[in-house]
Parts: structure tokens; sequence; C-alpha cells
């Protein structure tokens, strides 16, 4: 038997508002979508066009405040071919929220306060 990643959740109060992040800062695009009969959430799977993994991205209609995420112990990261550029483009909108430039690599923190790793592919 064996298993391989599929997805990773991130809820999130204002869906378009992180839709357009994550096509803006990332390149994700909604592959697919799943809409509560009721209308009390809303599923958006966002892909980056070259793997098969996905980010969900989880509206919850009565949610009102924001979530607690803890101590900020998980990340999804994310490879560049172009860090410099990525840097750039990120420093630009104003998201990136720690760096380590030792080790080469910098987080970006999207609306919703989850950070994400960007490294450069090795």
């Amino acid at each position: 038997m064996s298993f391989v990643f599929n997805h990773f959740n991130f809820n999130v109060l204002d869906l378009e508002r992180s839709q357009k992040f994550y096509d803006e800062a990332l390149g994700l695009k909604v592959v697919r979508e799943k809409k509560a009969a009721d209308g009390s959430f809303i599923l958006n799977f966002l892909g980056d066009g070259v793997s098969d993994f996905t980010l969900e991205l989880t509206w919850l209609r009565d949610r009102t405040e924001p979530y607690d995420l803890g101590e900020q112990e998980f990340h999804l990261a994310f490879m560049t071919e172009d860090m410099t550029a990525a840097h750039e483009k990120h420093a630009k909108m104003g998201c990136i929220c720690f760096e380590n430039p030792a080790m080469g690599i910098y987080f970006i923190e999207d609306p919703d306060g989850y950070w994400i790793e960007i490294i450069p592919r090795r």
C-alpha cells in the first residue's frame, strides 16, 4: 500500500481576497470548486498547473472571526527557479514576513496570516 499527497487546507475569511492573493503571489488558479447546496461553505482547490497537489481554500459562511493559527509552526513551501525575481515581486506586494538570507529562503504571509516558504530550486 502507498499514499500520495493530494491537498492541504487553509480556512479563509474572504475567499475572493485569498484567491487573488494566491494568483498574484504564486500563480495558483482554481482547478475545482465545491459549493454547499445551502450556501454554508465553499471549497476551492488551487493548483499550480504543474503538479497534482492542490491547496484547498475553505470558506465558511457563518465564520466572522479570524482563525487562531497557533504558533505558526506549520507552513507550505514553494520552489522557484528565480529567487531574485520572486523576492522582488513579493517585496513589492508587501507580503514578506520573515527572511533567512543565510539559508537562502524567505516566507510570505497570506491575508489570513498563513505563512508560505519560498525556496530556490536546488
